[in-house]
């Protein structure tokens, strides 16, 4: 049976891609238990809780975080802390993908697009990920290969689904070892110069005092030199933006139906000819000027207010507004599949416990 360490190891593909400012991954939870089942949800409800109290299971994938915001409480009741709480008191811990699933291929971005019938699909709207470091060390090129294996064990060289990614560049290493010391290569007191191999890993947070140790326990030198640099997130691309041939009024109530949604708003010209949408799941009023930027005639996303509106018209662009929640439907279907394959485990689907709080008239 896999833990919820191992499990929340096997997302971390997905959730290494999340915004900077998303609170993804682990939220709560024993990383050495033992996990027989796994639930997903698009929001952890009460709804969602009520039925994990009934129907246990060990780790619930979420796609919204719960615990967006620090707290200081954890007291039972319907805030976000209180079902915390209660999902704690159940044993079950929880894990978010939200924008990590959402730039993800194949999450909420493509699933969005491909409810939109677009083709010629590319990526747009760029939102940068989590800092972090990157390390470099200087190792001669025969003992090259166990270092990065050693390096990469403690987490470093982790880009999206790829792992122990590395680059290595040759050049010659030059150094004076004191009289006492006892260096790998060369001799005490003299000038050495040695053929070394450079070799860079992207460290993603959190792992740069275990991906240090590994280096040093691994390397051959007595002092071996490494640097240790800080670098921006690597930067995403959380919209798409495709093809098509129709007006905006029949994208609207296209998407309307495949989104089961019947509040759908629409600014611009409902028989406006379209050929380039651009959508952003969730909440993408922010990209309005970036979905411009790549042609886009209109924007498919959700949550756009008055002013946002009518800066999209005043460059021209049409704007459906499709709901933060039924825009991320169709990526929450797919999320559902993607936990089956990486958990291999019994997953309760609750994406029928919809969050969605507007109601059309």
């Amino acid at each position: 049976m896999p833990t919820v360490g191992e499990l929340a190891q096997a997302f971390r593909p997905i959730t290494s891609l999340a915004a900077s400012w998303d609170p993804v991954g682990l939220q709560f939870g024993d990383r050495d238990a033992d996990v027989a089942s796994v639930a997903v949800c698009h929001e952890v409800t009460d709804a969602v809780v009520d039925r994990l109290e009934a129907e246990r299971a060990g780790l619930l994938v979420a796609y919204h975080p719960l615990l967006f915001r620090p707290t200081t409480t954890l007291v039972a009741g319907s805030s976000p802390a209180g079902r915390a709480f209660r999902l704690i008191r159940a044993g079950v811990a929880l894990l978010v993908v939200h924008t990590g699933w959402d730039v993800h291929p194949g999450g909420t971005a493509d699933r969005l697009a491909a409810a939109a019938g677009l083709s010629e699909v590319t990526p747009f709207g760029m939102q940068s990920g989590p800092d972090g470091h990157k390390v470099v060390t200087f190792v001669p090129h025969e003992h090259e290969a166990g270092l990065i294996a050693a390096i990469a064990a403690a987490g470093a060289g982790m880009i999206g689904d790829y792992s122990g990614c590395s680059f290595s560049s040759e050049g010659t290493g030059a150094f004076t070892a004191p009289d006492d010391a006892h260096p790998f290569i060369g001799t005490a007191g003299e000038r050495t110069q040695v053929a070394e191999h450079r070799v860079e890993m992207v460290v993603p947070p959190g792992r740069a005092e275990s991906v240090i140790r590994a280096l040093l326990a691994a390397h051959p030198y007595e002092e071996p030199a490494y640097d240790l640099i800080a670098i921006e997130g690597p930067a995403r691309f959380i919209g798409r933006v495709g093809r098509t041939s129709t007006s905006v009024g029949a994208l609207a109530a296209d998407l309307a139906e495949v989104l089961a949604f019947d509040g759908v708003r629409v600014a611009g010209n409902l028989a406006r000819e379209v050929s380039t949408v651009a959508v952003v799941p969730g909440s993408g009023a922010d990209f309005i000027g970036a979905a411009g930027a790549v042609g886009a005639e209109v924007l498919v996303t959700g949550d756009v207010g008055h002013h946002r509106a009518q800066e999209a018209l005043a460059a021209g662009l049409s704007v459906v507004d499709v709901g933060h929640i039924p825009g991320e439907r169709p990526g929450l279907a797919a999320l559902v599949e993607e936990t089956r394959s990486r958990v291999g485990l019994s997953v309760l689907d609750c994406s029928d416990l919809d969050p969605n709080p507007w109601e059309a008239t």
